[in-house]
């Protein structure tokens, strides 16, 4: 008689063991519904620098991407200066605040985290210089919505690197969020492709001075 007691018991243990086990299954399942894997993405590497003026119009469908962006708190001032401090020398930078208010939010607030601190240029080419690449190498950084200015690129100008065929619809365009590039001359086929934020001031002799692997010291921001 008493063995049968023992053997009831085990039985309902292992029955309330596996309604326990299957309350926790289904409430894990339904946790994994507010996990949003596309809250943030990473661009592939062929969409990290501006492209050289090319002869023929290449034919390629536009990528989808995600992209979330939050509201732009305004910034009432109207002009601020950065200056990028590197192992060249310094090179001072106005960025245009109140054309291109989100494309200078998320640069002045990853200089104020440091984030510039000790990166490199992995790019240098006769007509343009790039880099704040995380990776070192062209394929590091987030992404953001393209913001356009009307400004054309002119020497010196301020850009965000981007890739030409990658948007989100409704021809919205993707940025990379940390590799900018500066142009040494003048390129206009860049124009209204690409986010034009800011234009040297001061230093294009540091720029047309730089190497593949100089690097990025710090970078302060001011008013103007």
């Amino acid at each position: 008689m008493q063995k049968v007691h023992v053997v009831t018991f085990l039985v309902i243990l292992v029955i309330f063991g596996f309604i326990f086990w299957v309350l926790q299954k289904d409430g894990l399942q339904k946790s994994n519904l507010f996990f949003n894997k596309d809250a943030t993405i990473s661009l592939p590497p062929n969409a990290l620098t501006p492209m050289v003026k090319q002869q023929t119009q290449e034919q390629s469908q536009p990528q989808q991407q995600t992209v979330v962006q939050g509201p732009i708190k305004e910034d009432i001032r109207a002009s601020i200066s950065a200056t990028i401090k590197t192992s060249r020398g310094s090179i001072v930078i106005s960025l245009y605040n109140k054309e291109a208010p989100g494309a200078v939010k998320n640069f002045v607030e990853k200089v104020e985290k440091k984030f510039y601190n000790n990166l490199l240029f992995h790019r240098v080419e006769d007509w343009v210089i790039q880099g704040g690449d995380p990776q070192g190498n062209g394929t590091g950084g987030g992404a953001i919505v393209t913001e356009l200015t009307g400004k054309s690129f002119v020497t010196g100008s301020l850009g965000w690197a981007a890739s030409q065929n990658m948007q989100i619809g409704q021809d919205k365009r993707v940025s990379n969020d940390s590799q900018f590039f500066i142009v040494k001359s003048d390129a206009s086929w860049l124009d209204s492709q690409y986010s034009n934020f800011g234009i040297v001031t001061s230093g294009m002799d540091v720029v047309n001075k730089m190497q593949i692997g100089d690097k990025i010291l710090g970078i302060t921001i001011s008013d103007k």
